[in-house]
């Protein structure tokens, strides 16, 4: 890289949500970063429930943390400095730069975003200080002309990293002429001028039977299409906010023979169910989402997942008849955060953390008992089982929970947020059936993840550990050369790194 060069950045905004902009620019960062560029994702707001957590402990979207590490890159909260965090149906906690700074209702929230927009444009600044290139990701829509004024994720963003902007269009779902030339008509002039292309993404079929489409589409705008992206089912990349691909949810039928057989029950207000990708695409486990009470014969594990809500959920559960089911289960069970604390005596929310202050009952499978704080413990964390099993994961809860005599800690923890400690985590009960852990990430690493699947099942033939950890690496690659092969990188450079 020429160190005289000066620091760029490029737009990829949507023409709706999940028309690909995440794993556009997912595979753009990859793409730069093989080029040699030092590169960085940024997203001034994501609004998901699926975080992380910093070197420096601060809070961010999983999504700017996949780009990131596709940059090759550690995250930053700068990648991300407004994280919205829906605990109601109309209601997010609101997290700034890695903190959180207090609760807001959808309406309140959207009638003035000047004070977020300002540390959030600080953080750009920051990263465009620091990086050769910062491809930047839009949200939803870019042409929601009822929010423009109020809108600085999308154009206001790009107008601030004086970014050239390519259209990102799903074919798959249809009308993308309407998509993208639509968006073009409903824009002001001065957002228009900035669009320098487009991307259609996920494409079915012979490309050349679209060539006609793409003639049309530059005919009438004067703007070229930069590529035209096949859907792809062969790279495993974690999304945003959605499933992956080989997820299942109440299935009609039960566990599988011959399969390590996982249900999760599926809350409303899931967070993190990241956690879980690494077991669901693992050829050895059935892994299923269930949501409708069942009986729970033939599974070997069941899991209780994190939570934004934990008292909502928790007796969502009791209304929904999920109580016998998991009293009479006899199998394994774990609780991830928020499912820890269910597991427990009673969840407390003195100060009406997550809600309407008071105090709801768990499940009684673990001796413990759990207050919601008002400060967010925010951690990345290492330690080990007390069979020296190495664990690494990341902290995110408002709980803090003791144990009682019939429990003992999960987890000795070593280390927090890079600082050496002698503490525990989690709990177990005293036969090893029911274990619970703050700890999200747990499988992404294949020493846990190997011991749980042995756990369950002691034919379990282990994976390979490098060869786990290479596995996301590889993908990252599959991606960008899978994209490399339908971009015009000539224009696509051009683009990023020439004034407008």
């Amino acid at each position: 890289m020429n160190q005289n060069q000066s620091h760029q950045a490029i737009a990829f905004l949507g023409t709706g949500s999940d028309v690909g902009k995440s794993i556009v620019v997912t595979a753009i960062g990859r793409i730069f970063k093989n080029l040699g560029y030092s590169v960085a994702p940024y997203k001034a707001q994501n609004m998901s429930n699926n975080s992380y957590v910093t070197l420096e402990g601060g809070e961010m979207g999983r999504a700017q943390v996949v780009q990131a590490e596709a940059c090759g890159i550690e995250p930053h909260t700068d990648m991300n400095p407004v994280l919205l965090k829906p605990n109601t149906d109309i209601g997010a906690q609101v997290v700034l730069q890695g903190k959180v700074i207090g609760n807001a209702l959808a309406a309140d929230y959207f009638k003035d975003t000047s004070l977020i927009r300002q540390p959030a444009f600080q953080s750009l600044e920051q990263l465009k200080a620091a990086h050769d290139l910062i491809v930047i990701e839009g949200a939803g829509s870019c042409g929601e002309v009822n929010l423009r004024s109020r809108d600085f994720v999308n154009f206001e963003t790009a107008h601030a990293a004086d970014a050239p902007v390519i259209l990102v269009a799903d074919i798959d779902r249809g009308g993308v002429f309407a998509q993208l030339i639509g968006t073009l008509n409903v824009i002001p002039e001065a957002d228009r001028k900035r669009i320098a292309g487009f991307i259609i993404n996920k494409f079915r079929g012979d490309p050349s039977l679209f060539d006609d489409g793409i003639h049309y589409l530059e005919k009438e705008t004067g703007l070229p299409v930069l590529g035209l992206i096949p859907y792809f089912r062969h790279i495993e990349i974690d999304p945003e906010d959605g499933l992956p691909l080989e997820t299942v949810i109440d299935p009609p039928t039960g566990p599988l023979p011959g399969k390590i057989n996982i249900a999760c029950i599926r809350l409303p207000h899931i967070s993190n169910f990241t956690d879980f990708n690494p077991l669901i695409r693992n050829d050895a486990v059935s892994f299923h989402y269930l949501s409708k009470p069942r009986k729970l014969e033939g599974y070997d594990a069941l899991i209780l997942p994190g939570t934004k809500n934990v008292r909502f959920d928790l007796q969502w559960l009791k209304d929904k008849g999920w109580a016998a089911p998991i009293a009479d289960f006899q199998g394994h069970v774990l609780g991830i955060c928020g499912g820890f604390q269910m597991l427990g005596k009673t969840v407390n929310d003195p100060h009406g953390v997550e809600g309407d202050a008071g105090n709801t009952s768990g499940f009684g499978l673990l001796d413990i008992e759990t207050v919601l704080e008002k400060e967010k413990v925010l951690s990345r964390s290492q330690g080990h089982l007390a069979d020296g099993t190495p664990i690494d994961g990341y902290e995110i809860h408002m709980g803090r929970t003791t144990l009682g005599p019939d429990a003992s800690p999960l987890v000795s923890v070593e280390s927090r947020n890079l600082e050496s400690v002698n503490d525990t985590d989690g709990a177990v009960s005293n036969d090893w059936k029911v274990m619970g852990s703050y700890f999200h990430g747990l499988f992404d690493f294949p020493e846990f993840r190997n011991r749980f699947l042995q756990i369950l099942n002691l034919d379990y033939e282990t994976e390979d550990v490098q060869k786990a950890r290479d596995f996301k690496e590889s993908q990252y690659d599959l991606l960008a050369e899978h994209f490399e092969q339908y971009l015009d990188m000539e224009k696509l450079c051009a683009i990023a790194f020439d004034p407008i």
